[in-house]
């Protein structure tokens, strides 16, 4: 049987705004993919495996992200996961830690220099519902927003949505960005439970195998009715 590893980071840090449902929409995919799906749980405290398929970070307040991307960018496990083409996703605090360098509690803090992004404080929060039309296959995906951060991509970094309405990175025309396997966006919901097709699209580059949507019926209709919010 074909075997998918899923890894989640640091969810007593970065689980504030639910993200941790994104491991549980991939396990319950790739099993109806046909996978033999792994999911490991890895505290903050702990070394990061380097050998999983795909590794999830949520989103998080200011003090849980700087305990979280201190902790990450000590162990080395996510960076060496990263350049043997393992899938990354982060989500809003998670998608600032995987860039450059990222604000928190005032200050400029590094990232892990995964993307190529440099996150600043905005002036106004951004909350509501989010519409975009992804980049990777232009399907209309749906989310919540909730930041102050904006985000501005480097050469090195393409962006992973075209916003329809809503804020995204800052300047209301995209959200996110990606480099070949690593993916990072402002939208929770979580992300992959309103848009189920989008974590087969994670899953299948994870494994090196063709593109395969995962006969779900209820997470479609769950999907199209996020759209009419």
């Amino acid at each position: 049987m074909k075997r998918l590893t899923i890894i989640s980071l640091h969810k007593e840090l970065l689980g504030t705004y639910g993200d941790q449902g994104n491991v549980e929409v991939l396990a319950h995919r790739g099993g109806l993919l046909g996978y033999e799906v792994k999911v490991e749980e890895i505290s903050y405290r702990d070394l990061v495996p380097d050998n999983g398929d795909i590794y999830l970070l949520g989103g998080a307040e200011d003090s849980a992200q700087i305990l979280s991307a201190e902790a990450l960018r000590r162990d080395g496990g996510l960076q060496r996961a990263k350049e043997r083409s393992a899938v990354i996703l982060g989500v809003c605090a998670g998608f600032q830690i995987l860039g450059n360098s990222y604000f928190a509690n005032g200050v400029k803090h590094r990232g892990l220099g995964l993307l190529d992004v440099d996150s600043y404080p905005g002036e106004k929060r951004s909350v509501g519902e989010i519409r975009v039309t992804s980049l990777l296959n232009e399907e209309e995906m749906s989310g919540f927003e909730n930041h102050s951060g904006q985000t501005r991509l480097g050469g090195r970094a393409l962006p992973l949505h075209r916003v329809k309405t809503g804020i995204g990175n800052g300047d209301g025309h995209y959200d996110g960005a990606m480099n070949t396997n690593v993916f990072g966006t402002y939208l929770h919901g979580p992300v992959l439970a309103r848009n189920p097709h989008f974590a087969d699209h994670l899953i299948a580059r994870a494994t090196a195998q063709s593109l395969q949507f995962a006969k779900d019926v209820l997470a479609d209709e769950y999907a199209s009715a996020a759209l009419k919010i």
